[in-house]
């Protein structure tokens, strides 16, 4: 997780968040669980599942706060990172613009997928970050 510490936003007990740096659906974000040996939802413990959920909270509202997402999905999956991690994806159903872009969620009403030919300039990245941390102090 070393390469990713550029993209925390926020420190839990059980629990770290971070911005996913594809930002084709924009304020995507990363809870990951900070045990070591953590793989499956239904195998976190009693403490991991309250804190998790107190997150998902914060994290829905400070996304909402700050850029109004219509929906939201919420994914374990575990297919190609085998450790137990959630990813928040806010859904619009039109454009947001942020720091000089222009977001549009062309699957608005269907499943999401990674646009991985999207390209978001690091720096907007970074903005986008700033402005979650602000909004879950």
């Amino acid at each position: 997780m070393d390469k990713f510490l550029k993209y925390k936003i926020k420190e839990y007990v059980y629990w770290s968040v971070y911005i996913h740096q594809n930002q084709g659906y924009l304020g995507r974000s990363v809870i990951w669980c900070r045990r070591e040996d953590a793989l499956d939802l239904v195998d976190a413990t009693l403490e991991e599942k309250e804190e998790l959920f107190i997150i998902l909270r914060e994290l829905r509202e400070g996304l909402k706060r700050t850029f109004q997402p219509d929906w939201f999905n919420y994914s374990f999956l575990g297919n190609e990172t085998k450790h137990l991690h959630c990813h928040i994806v806010p859904r619009y159903a039109s454009e947001r613009s942020f720091a000089g872009v222009i977001f549009k969620d062309k699957r608005w009403g269907n499943s999401y997928r990674t646009d991985h030919d999207l390209q978001i300039p690091d720096d907007v990245v970074e903005k986008i970050r700033v402005q979650i941390k602000k909004a879950i102090k």
